[in-house]
């Protein structure tokens, strides 16, 4: 099953109506959903640093999410990194992401 949010419209449609929960390097917006699965995108901007870095963050973010089982079912996910994000290790990132997706 592929739970990745990859439409324009949809990433707006979550900054819009999603509530949204705030760390010190990530904020995480969430929408209910009428399907079971639970689709997630990944926000990064530029600012962040240069493509490798992003791809690499963003790499680091779906396994964390894929290993932890974090998203429930009925809900849709923008999980956005703010600058500084990309320089945490593997285990900050870990940290970071299940706190947020407790609240």
């Amino acid at each position: 099953m592929d739970h990745r949010l990859k439409k324009e419209r949809q990433f707006s449609y979550i900054f819009k109506k999603g509530k949204r929960a705030n760390c010190s390097l990530f904020t995480l917006f969430s929408v209910p959903s009428k399907f079971q699965c639970y689709k997630i995108g990944y926000s990064i901007s530029k600012k962040v640093g240069k493509a490798n870095k992003r791809n690499k963050l963003k790499r680091r973010l779906k396994e964390i999410v894929r290993l932890e089982k974090l998203p429930k079912p009925f809900f849709n996910y923008v999980l956005m990194a703010r600058p500084g994000a990309a320089e945490l290790s593997f285990e900050e990132l870990k940290k970071e992401i299940v706190s947020l997706f407790k609240k």
